[in-house]
């Protein structure tokens, strides 16, 4: 199986209609198997991951960020926040794989609309004609189960932190103990052993009579009853056992704590005490300022559009009272004037026409004094000189103000912020909270397993109760079952269920056996120490791994490097896959995670290039940077790359071919 292409249509970050081309096929003669997409964190690199699975699976894909929301409210969220109301989502994901001897290629189209009605996508396979295959459509489950099975999809498609989660456990978590036992074909003999139950309990109860069956029925019940409290209980211990981790890691941490601090509590406190109180006395101080400025004429702020109003009014009728002695002074005048002129002797008519004038242009006068605003205020020249001093000085007691406000203002910001600081150092009482702590967490330790072995006994309790009634079952059916064909069915489906017993067993120690080799060769051929590690053993029952060295002593996980369990982990899935037999692409997001420099060589030089006859990388520039990229392109590793380029200001990723970081 090979992916060929990949489309995104207003798919998350993915505005717009973009392609990525995946065919590891560089022309028709050569072909190398790394595809590699970089992008920064946060830039859509795991959304490129969910595409994938969500074209393959729909309402079954394990999505990332889907976690509880309904399919619906899932896809709703996949919708680009930017996109066209007019327009759909839509993912393309074009694949090729041998059918019949021959090569076949699919195009899985699904589309949807923000907020669908009827709470699902809409799906479409196509063929190599982009024909609409809809027989296709109606069984896509069951027909990509038979190419890439959902519960061993996460040894093809995985990322940096199950890498970091699978190494960091003592034993696999539980969605890769499924992945193994799906690949290792037990779930298939446990499938058929639960069926032959299920038929010889059905044969059971056509044997028995009106009375006979509901004795039986009430012995199947008890029966159910029981298997369903041992299930809860199993699970509840497996629960607990997870929470008795995190108590006993949370217990080592306080008693870390409890160490490194008992002897350097509130080592800063006094330091920090001393410049609050500082500050505090600078800040008295500024407010000891605004106090005098609020005692003088700084208060007439309050009222700075009166004083305005005020200063206007005056000025205005300090102009209207000069003009009126100005009018009274040319009145005067006038009446001079007049005298004068009839003194020189001029006509009498002339005279008039004058006096005419005169009174007209005094008349005039008047009526702009009229016009003007009633005076009130009646201040002198020297109040508005005043006044405006007032103004002055007004001004730059604001501006002082101002300033002392700021400065107030930063030394209360810088005295919440020492609060802070102290408020988080360490009390000298703290030593005793240190204690409290340590003594909790040891408290919790107890009490968890305490609650373990409760739930551990009730375990064997109902497993011996569910082996006396499975018992007195098949008492029972001996006793009253007269029909032999029926008894030979009953009789034989014990025998079938006791070959399956061995068959479940001696397939689980054959499987295990050749991925015991193949973890221990991949994992050798990762490891630089390659004396470190003789043999990986795998427990048949958890599936977690023991370490031996040459002399076959015991070699304890926590003296491997955080890099080293890591490349453990890799190993682990690496050799899985190739048990699967199946040639499947590889899809990995942040690939290197926490390797030093020398396990990230051996990975880019051993691992990418091997892992499969297609490998997908989306990496950051810290991961695959421009050491490693430069020597896969060496190698002629790289077919094809990529740079998802992220504008923060848009929340927008925009897909360039034929670039990298490098």
């Amino acid at each position: 199986m090979i992916f060929l292409e990949l489309v995104l249509q207003n798919f998350g970050p993915y505005c717009g209609r973009q392609v990525i081309n995946l065919d590891p096929k560089i022309d028709e003669e050569n072909s190398c198997p790394i595809i590699l997409l970089g992008g920064m964190n946060g830039g859509g690199k795991t959304t490129l991951m969910d595409a994938i699975r969500l074209a393959l699976y729909g309402h079954r894909a394990q999505c990332s960020s889907r976690n509880n929301l309904s399919y619906s409210d899932f896809l709703t969220q996949c919708v680009n926040s930017n996109a066209d109301p007019t327009e759909k989502t839509r993912i393309e994901l074009v694949f090729e794989h041998i059918e019949n001897d021959k090569p076949v290629k699919y195009r899985v189209v699904r589309t949807w609309e923000k907020n669908p009605k009827d709470g699902k996508d809409h799906l479409g396979i196509l063929d190599a004609q982009e024909w609409l295959d809809t027989a296709l459509v109606n069984i896509w489950d069951e027909y990509i189960e038979n190419l890439l099975p959902l519960g061993i999809s996460n040894l093809f498609l995985f990322d940096g932190e199950q890498v970091k989660e699978l190494a960091e456990q003592e034993v696999p978590p539980p969605i890769l103990v499924d992945a193994i036992r799906g690949l290792l074909g037990l779930e298939l003999a446990e499938r058929l052993a639960v069926d032959i139950e299920i038929l010889v309990n059905r044969k059971r109860k056509e044997l028995a009579d009106s009375k006979d069956l509901a004795d039986l029925e009430e012995i199947e019940e008890k029966l159910k009853q029981q298997q369903n409290e041992y299930e809860i209980t199993c699970n509840q211990l497996e629960e607990l056992k997870i929470e008795l981790q995190k108590a006993e890691k949370e217990k080592q941490e306080k008693f870390d704590r409890f160490v490194s601090e008992g002897g350097k509590i509130a080592a800063e406190r006094n330091q920090l005490e001393l410049q609050q109180k500082q500050k505090t006395a600078e800040v008295e101080q500024a407010r000891q300022g605004m106090c005098e400025l609020a005692a003088d004429i700084l208060p007439l702020a309050l009222i700075e559009n009166l004083l305005t109003q005020v200063q206007r009014q005056g000025e205005t009728e300090f102009r209207i009272q000069q003009a009126q002695v100005a009018s009274d002074l040319l009145s005067q005048r006038d009446q001079r004037l007049l005298t004068w002129i009839t003194q020189v002797g001029i006509s009498q008519e002339q005279v008039e026409k004058i006096k005419v004038f005169l009174e007209q242009d005094e008349e005039t006068l008047r009526a702009s004094f009229l016009q003007a605003e009633e005076s009130w205020l009646l201040a002198d020249a020297e109040t508005l000189s005043q006044l405006g001093n007032v103004f002055y000085y007004l001004h730059n007691f604001k501006n002082i103000a101002k300033q002392q406000i700021n400065i107030l203002k930063n030394k209360e910001e810088e005295i919440i912020t020492l609060e802070r600081q102290i408020q988080t150092a360490a009390e000298p009482e703290a030593y005793k909270q240190l204690v409290d702590a340590l003594e909790t967490a040891q408290s919790k330790v107890a009490a968890i397993k305490q609650k373990s072995e409760v739930a551990k006994r009730r375990c064997d309790e109902l497993d011996a109760e569910i082996k006396n009634i499975k018992k007195d079952l098949q008492e029972y059916t001996k006793q009253n079952l007269d029909r032999k064909n029926y008894e030979h069915i009953i009789a034989s489906a014990g025998k079938v269920q006791n070959t399956l017993k061995i068959f479940r067993e001696k397939l689980t120690l054959r499987k295990l056996n050749k991925l015991e080799i193949d973890v221990t060769e991949c994992f050798r051929y990762l490891l630089h120490k390659s004396d470190l590690v003789h043999r990986i053993a795998i427990d048949t029952n958890t599936f977690s791994l023991s370490l031996y060295d040459l002399n076959g002593q015991l070699v304890p996980k926590h003296r491997l490097s955080a890099g080293e369990k890591q490349l453990l982990a890799i190993a682990f899935l690496w050799g899985l896959a190739r048990v699967s037999g199946r040639r499947l692409p590889v899809a990995i997001d942040t690939p290197l995670g926490r390797l030093d420099s020398s396990h990230r060589s051996n990975l880019v030089e051993r691992y990418f290039p091997s892992a499969s006859h297609q490998v997908i990388l989306l990496s950051t520039d810290t991961e695959i940077g421009k050491k490693e990229v430069e020597t896969l392109r060496k190698n002629e590793a790289i077919a094809r790359e990529y740079l998802l380029k992220y504008d923060s200001t848009t929340r927008q990723t925009t897909v360039v071919e034929n670039q990298y970081f490098w």
